[in-house]
């Protein structure tokens, strides 16, 4: 059997033809955060965004949507500012940040302890102690109180692949609160749908939806994605619609009104095509761009300033 091919953190070697915004990524709140490649390297978050600005990307929306996350994200807003950056470092894309209790989340703070659909069982930490409603209680004090960098509400939504029977019912609850909050902030909302598609589609209705509802990581297929041009929901795509296996999802693309059309990278996962299995970060967004506009078969330049006038607009980004 031959050697595995490194994994480096992947090297672009031009910048994009276009400007471009990450709808949606985690960006390291701490060192412990960043992935190693191959050689044990970890890219450091300055350098991730001193990569992006070089590429096209003009901003980035970091999800942070546990405890732990919200909390260290607040302690570092600041820094965050463009005025912030260090005097001797390239310029940097401007942050803002969507907050949230994930649905995984949610079910943990709730007593969910069983073993889930995925095999696993929930790795309970100290701040999981905290009551699933003062953890959505933390997402709004911190929104409140940071108007001009929280820019949405999320991820929330619903998991069934990681959270069994006995937590779906308190990610149900979870997403109709996070839904009440991003109604009463006038914010978007980002939403996690994992093997949920249906269950969403319910609780959005039920509740109904806020005027700014985004599916990240858009997971569905050509119907789902009819089902949000119906309803003026926005659809995110990630790294998974470059891979070769998922024609569904590029069905969905197809089918997507253009107005609806967002793009993220979901970091450090989901890596696009060719660099899979690598580390990801934001840098690399405009790789799915590029393969939504080879889709929808236009041209890659105008499909993305048509897809960062709608991202600046949908966030009301400065």
């Amino acid at each position: 059997m031959g050697k595995k091919k490194p994994r480096y953190w992947p090297e672009l070697e031009d910048a994009y033809a276009f400007r471009v915004i990450d709808n949606h990524t985690h960006l390291p709140l701490t060192e412990r955060e960043i992935p190693r490649d191959s050689a044990g390297v970890a890219l450091p978050r300055i350098e991730q965004l001193v990569r992006a600005k070089a590429a096209g990307v003009d901003a980035i929306i970091s999800s942070a949507c546990d405890v732990e996350d919200i909390l260290l994200a607040a302690e570092q807003f600041a820094s965050f500012r463009p005025d912030a950056a260090p005097a001797s470092t390239a310029p940097l894309p401007d942050v803002y940040f969507a907050l949230g209790i994930h649905p995984n989340e949610a079910a943990v703070h709730a007593g969910y302890r069983d073993k889930s659909p995925d095999g696993l069982t929930p790795h309970v930490k100290d701040f999981h102690a905290l009551s699933l409603d003062d953890a959505i209680g933390l997402v709004e004090e911190t929104a409140r109180a940071n108007p001009q960098i929280v820019v949405a509400i999320g991820e929330t939504g619903l998991d069934y692949f990681r959270t069994g029977d006995a937590g779906r019912e308190d990610q149900r609850r979870a997403f109709a609160a996070h839904i009440a909050l991003a109604k009463e902030l006038d914010l978007p909302m980002q939403i996690h749908d994992r093997d949920a598609h249906a269950d969403v589609v319910d609780v959005l209705l039920a509740e109904g939806a806020p005027e700014r509802t985004v599916f990240h990581c858009f997971s569905g297929d050509a119907e789902l994605a009819c089902l949000c041009n119906e309803h003026g929901w926005y659809m995110s795509f990630a790294g998974p619609v470059t891979y070769p296996a998922n024609d569904d999802l590029r069905a969905a693309v197809a089918a997507a009104d253009e107005s609806l059309l967002l793009v993220e990278t979901d970091a450090p996962y989901l890596t696009p095509a060719p660099f899979r299995g690598r580390p990801n970060a934001s840098y690399l967004v405009g790789l799915t761009l590029e393969k939504l506009a080879e889709v929808r078969g236009g041209d890659a330049p105008e499909l993305a300033e048509r897809i960062y006038a709608t991202t600046r607009e949908l966030y009301a980004l400065t």
